[in-house]
């Protein structure tokens, strides 16, 4: 399955197939000409699959390194791009070369941003291995690394110029690794898919059920974000809806330490505490929070965090990217599969954290 991400002055393609990772290299060869590459990819997933992916880029043609970083969140920082940095200069790597992200969320957006910002930026490719990074943080452009204040404080727009999907590495996730995934999944359903989200609700929620399904899931969620990244590329508009749950999420994760609370798992304790107050506001219809929780809860997602301390999670939040000014842009959800922006006062957000 392909899916186009029409962006006028950037457009590429998303390809979405089983096995395809032993076929990187023909893929590749068809987005670029002959270069010098280099993987980023963090230690996990370079174990499992950065051998085959470099010999099927060097079958091609392709000249090829690889750097690897210590897997997790906390090490998405500032040290680990001036590494990465380093390596790129000490390899010869030029403008006229490029990287390739092998991982999950973390490896792309990190792998993206030094891309983004040597010599100016350089080419760039997503090759996903987890199911967060495949549904969403691939596809879009957004890179960025955390900071002590905030998470993805630090960052840029940069489009790849192509994504593999290759639903098949799901298969060496661990179960928690796969599960946390399903939260940006249940939220694109919620936003904008109807249909997406009955094939949840037909689901069992087990693992072997995520993997029978995840070509669809990974489908359905990929085209509800490429529509709308094709028609709000910079997060001014549209793309906010993407936000459902990140908002109380992001602070969830500042707070806690970064890797203690995954990113799916902080979105899904977001989304079911935001529609908990904006349901008792009359903003969202009532019984809407319930159908958000018992979604979750049948992935095994969690839908509470301890210890909650709204004054730490304020203040997190207020060093949030999508705090504008004085006022905040969140996210509420009218009926299953559309979206709204509720701007309000960034005060009001007390008022989101209190249980």
């Amino acid at each position: 399955m392909q899916l186009i991400v029409n962006i006028p002055h950037h457009p590429y393609t998303l390809l979405i197939e089983r096995g395809s990772l032993a076929k990187a290299g023909e893929w590749v060869s068809q987005v670029w000409p002959t270069q010098k590459i280099t993987i980023i990819t963090d230690n996990h997933v370079g174990a499992l699959y950065a051998d085959i992916v470099k010999t099927s880029l060097e079958v091609a043609g392709f000249e090829v390194l690889v750097f690897e970083f210590l897997e997790g969140e906390a090490r998405k920082n500032l040290e680990t791009v001036q590494l990465a940095y380093e390596f790129l200069v000490s390899n010869g790597m030029t403008r006229s070369d490029g990287i390739i992200a092998l991982g999950g969320g973390v490896v792309g957006d990190l792998a993206g941003f030094v891309a983004a910002t040597y010599m100016r930026g350089i080419h760039f490719l997503q090759i996903p291995t987890s199911l967060t990074a495949q549904v969403d943080s691939s596809i879009g452009g957004k890179t960025g690394v955390n900071t002590p204040y905030a998470k993805n404080m630090v960052g840029a727009f940069y489009q790849p110029d192509g994504v593999l999907i290759d639903p098949d590495t799901l298969q060496t996730l661990g179960e928690r690794e796969l599960i946390e995934g399903m939260g940006e999944v249940i939220k694109y359903g919620l936003i904008a898919d109807v249909e997406l989200w009955q094939e949840l609700d037909e689901m069992d929620g087990s693992v072997a059920s995520i993997l029978e399904h995840a070509e669809s899931l990974i489908y359905h969620s990929c085209n509800v974000k490429r529509k709308i990244v094709v028609e709000d590329e910079f997060d001014n508009g549209v793309r906010l809806y993407l936000n459902f749950g990140h908002t109380i999420g992001h602070a969830i994760e500042a707070t806690a330490g970064y890797g203690e609370v995954m990113h799916g798992e902080a979105v899904a304790i977001g989304m079911v505490q935001l529609a908990h107050v904006a349901e008792q506001k009359g903003l969202m219809p009532a019984g809407i929070t319930q159908q958000i929780r018992s979604m979750c809860q049948k992935f095994e997602l969690p839908v509470s965090h301890e210890p909650w301390n709204p004054s730490k999670l304020y203040a997190a939040l207020t060093h949030d990217k999508k705090a504008r000014g004085q006022s905040i842009k969140t996210i509420i959800v009218p009926e299953i599969g559309t979206a709204a922006i509720h701007q309000i006062p960034i005060e009001e957000m007390k008022e989101y954290l209190d249980k």
